[in-house]
């Protein structure tokens, strides 16, 4: 009797198993457009999205059915597994700590009132105006406000592709126009993990003497949900989130989002968005080493990450890929849920660059080579970096106006 449950317990354990699927991203030759459907059904697959403006769809296919079987399917050019990944991680606290000043330093930085900007006194800095009370570091840094009086964004359409967008923050309510949940059609793009809102809050937090200001606190904010709340998901939901923006006339996409691997597809929507016109500003990676993707495809304008001091964050990926740097350690913006909070890491640095890349639209850019050139024109070099590190340097939004 034991030897009977055994072996039915197998069957039906080798039935379960025959019937898993796996999930593929298949490229294609343009030609094979209208037929590649019947090809993949053909083969007993289902599929499950279809992309409008590359030549790459979504599948299920049989466990059974290797890479090899659909790689023979007429017009084939790719096949890659629709992988669910992690996208975002936070930068290791050990890389992100600032150091305690000496007591010699401290009792000069109150006889001069210089050096407040270390994180440990934001506690006691001495009162200051409100407008100025409400710029973060960072934001500060890149001068934001020597563009506002002229240009602050306003009409210009920014994408944020992450875990959505807090729509409901006091300080980004009013800037947001909508969005795209590409996890769940039919679902908001509501952020429920924090990522988002924050990058959100550095570039489009509204001036309003409350909170934080964003580096472009007039533009239209739009958020697109690729992420779920562990901050992963699957690169078909990242490359139909930057297919949405695109479609939907944005002028910037910011991804604060990185793989260290990249696909056809990926790579496909990303030549199709500087095609169209489109800006996508794409953090370089926290892992100290080389940039990932998408940030690595030469159609993105990819963005390192700088402390305080202007240098270099040890966390932040670094290559001939970057374009500029920007601040990216200890940066104060939208919390989901209401107030506000601290977060580090290149995703950090990254909206501020696709704020800038806003008011360079603003002034006049057009399209993802005039945003660039805008961006490396108005950026200044930081003393002891090398360019695989910063890139053109770190912006100054004054320059936009000049």
């Amino acid at each position: 009797m034991k030897k009977i449950s055994t072996l039915i317990a197998g069957v039906i354990l080798a039935a379960a198993v025959s019937a898993q699927a796996s999930q593929k991203i298949v490229s294609f030759e343009h030609a094979y457009k209208g037929a590649i459907d019947k090809s993949v059904e053909s083969l007993g697959g289902t599929v499950t999205r279809k992309f409008t403006l590359i030549d790459s769809l979504v599948a299920v296919f049989p466990d059974n059915i290797k890479d090899s079987s659909i790689y023979a399917l007429k017009g084939v050019t790719d096949v890659a597994e629709d992988s669910y990944t992690r996208w975002i991680e936070a930068a290791p606290a050990s890389m992100t700590s600032v150091p305690l000043p000496s007591v010699e330093s401290a009792l000069d930085m109150i006889r001069t009132g210089e050096g407040w900007e270390a994180p440990v006194f934001t506690a006691i800095r001495p009162a200051a105006d409100p407008a100025e009370k409400e710029i973060p570091w960072g934001v500060k840094r890149v001068n934001a406000a020597g563009a506002w009086s002229t240009n602050s964004g306003k009409g210009v359409k920014v994408a944020v592709v992450d875990t959505g967008v807090d729509f409901n923050h006091p300080d980004l309510a009013s800037n947001y126009k909508g969005g795209y949940n590409a996890i769940i059609s039919t679902a908001p793009p509501l952020d429920d993990h924090g990522h988002g809102s924050h990058v959100s809050g550095t570039i489009a937090a509204i001036r309003d003497l409350k909170g934080v200001v964003g580096v472009a606190p007039s533009v239209d904010l739009y958020g697109v949900k690729v992420l779920d709340k562990n901050g992963s998901g699957q690169y078909s939901w990242v490359v139909a989130g930057i297919e949405w923006a695109v479609m939907n006339g944005m002028n910037v996409i910011n991804m604060s989002l990185g793989g260290s691997s990249g696909t056809e597809a990926l790579r496909q929507i990303m030549i199709k968005s500087k095609e169209m016109g489109v800006a996508v500003v794409c953090a370089a990676g926290n892992s100290g080493g080389s940039v990932g993707y998408p940030a690595k495809y030469p159609e993105a304008i990819a963005v390192s990450a700088s402390d305080s001091a202007d240098k270099i964050a040890s966390f932040s990926s670094r290559g001939p890929e970057i374009a500029v740097i920007a601040p990216g350690v200890n940066v104060y913006s939208v919390r989901k849920g209401g107030g506000y909070t601290t977060m580090s890491g290149t995703s950090m640095a990254c909206p501020h660059v696709a704020g800038l890349a806003a008011l360079a639209v603003g002034a006049g850019a057009q399209g993802s080579d005039a945003v660039r050139a805008a961006l490396k024109a108005a950026a200044t070099p930081l003393p002891g970096l090398t360019p695989v590190q910063q890139g053109a340097g770190l912006v100054d939004a004054a320059k936009f106006a000049h």
